[in-house]
């Protein structure tokens, strides 16, 4: 049976001289592996800058219950990115978060407000004219919502330490490392709060968010099963210094 579908590719793996393995977040299925054929090929209906990382699709795909590897009848990047290809640190960004998508997410069955969640925040970075550099550090921290390990934004006064192990803040420094100080906190909850078009009203210096990305990761890294080590930020950061 045939199935119509909107799609978010997260890795693309070749399969044989002219084809391709696509692993595709859905909001129908949860995470799909589907055989395209013929993409390497120069009248291919499906070609290869399509299946790039966090590009959006409309699909029309086969579903076998119980089949690892699914096959496509269409495919249609929708929408298409306007500037996302075209900008070096953008496309940076996008590749570092498909990254860490990959390592999060790894449940089959559907879960329509997270993909809706992952859609949606990426059209509208495709769409915003400015570059806005604390969009990654915000997108991540409200992805948690949707992972199972939000923090708890819930702050008495005494309260000047998050722990990250904990996700909440707490009065007394944690016998462990993985902390904030209370000015680093309240960026790290704020940037969870505030909706993504006002983002930009939360100031940092490049250092902060350097220092806040890497807790971020070890928060990721505390709450995610094997979620290993990211090599990707690395080059963001250098972008973004």
């Amino acid at each position: 049976m045939l199935h119509k579908v909107r799609g978010i590719v997260l890795k693309t793996t070749n399969y044989s001289e002219s084809s391709v393995i696509v692993q595709v977040l859905t909001d129908k299925f949860g995470m799909q592996s589907y055989l395209i054929n013929g993409v390497k090929k120069p009248k291919a209906k499906v070609k290869m800058n399509m299946l790039q990382s966090l590009h959006l699709l409309d699909m029309v795909v086969y579903h076998k219950v119980n089949t690892d590897i699914q096959r496509v009848s269409e495919v249609r990047q929708t929408p298409v990115f306007k500037s996302i290809p075209y900008d070096v640190i953008k496309t940076s960004i996008v590749i570092f978060l498909n990254e860490v998508l990959y390592k999060s997410i790894r449940q089959q069955s559907a879960d329509e407000s997270l993909f809706d969640y992952i859609f949606n925040s990426v059209a509208w970075f495709d769409e915003s004219e400015d570059l806005n550099p604390n969009f990654h550090l915000s997108f991540l921290l409200k992805l948690t919502r949707f992972l199972g390990f939000s923090p708890n934004e819930i702050r008495r006064t005494d309260q000047i330490y998050f722990d990250l192990q904990e996700g909440e803040y707490v009065s007394r420094v944690p016998i462990h490392a993985q902390y904030l100080h209370l000015e680093d906190a309240l960026i790290f909850v704020s940037l969870f709060n505030t909706p993504l078009e006002k983002i930009a009203d939360i100031k940092m210096t490049n250092k902060q968010r350097r220092f806040l990305l890497d807790k971020i990761l070890v928060f990721y890294t505390l709450h995610t099963a094997s979620f290993g080590e990211v090599q990707s930020h690395k080059i963001l950061e250098i972008l973004l210094s």
